[in-house]
């Protein structure tokens, strides 16, 4: 039997995940969802930092930064995970001055994210507006948030690998 070199086979095979050169997953936010999407991925090759800005809240076992700098560079992939906090508009419009390579909040696509309105207020143009994903990650129905977590992982591993990633969202009514 003749035996195909496949890499994805391979990669299946080893207990370490594949290095993703250089790439950072920033969850803004400590929240339930930025514990596991941190968590998994570490576990897929991410540098898993957390961006959280109130100094009252905290997430340990996690790189921890209070405040936005040249740390955020193009290798970022930044994912809000609470549309509920009042500094959605301030961290988002200061997040797109950045060199983030890709920035999504959570939120359901059945309404319009709250920060639209925010950044809007805030005098960021549209088309800088249109640079957040949102909604986030594959649609699985995901409803907790290891659920989420995953789903977010596995829509930025498409983007990654260039792949659409089951993306669409037009079933949801």
């Amino acid at each position: 039997m003749s035996h195909i070199h496949d890499p994805a086979c391979e990669v299946a095979h080893v207990d370490a995940p594949p290095a993703v050169a250089g790439r950072t997953l920033v969850a803004v936010f400590a929240s339930p969802v930025a514990s596991h999407l941190l968590r998994f991925g570490a576990e897929l090759g991410f540098r898993p930092v957390l961006f959280e800005p109130d100094e009252s809240r905290d997430m340990p076992g996690f790189i921890v930064m209070r405040s936005l700098g040249d740390w955020l560079d193009g290798s970022a992939d930044v994912v809000l995970t609470d549309h509920h906090r009042d500094e959605i508009g301030p961290v988002l419009r200061d997040v797109l001055k950045s060199q983030a390579r890709w920035i999504g909040i959570m939120g359901s696509p059945r309404h319009t994210g709250p920060h639209v309105a925010a950044l809007t207020e805030l005098g960021v143009p549209p088309e800088e507006i249109a640079r957040v994903h949102r909604p986030i990650g594959l649609n699985i129905g995901s409803q907790t948030p290891p659920e989420i977590a995953v789903a977010t992982l596995a829509g930025l591993i498409a983007d990654r690998n260039g792949r659409p990633g089951g993306f669409s969202f037009s079933d949801i009514s």
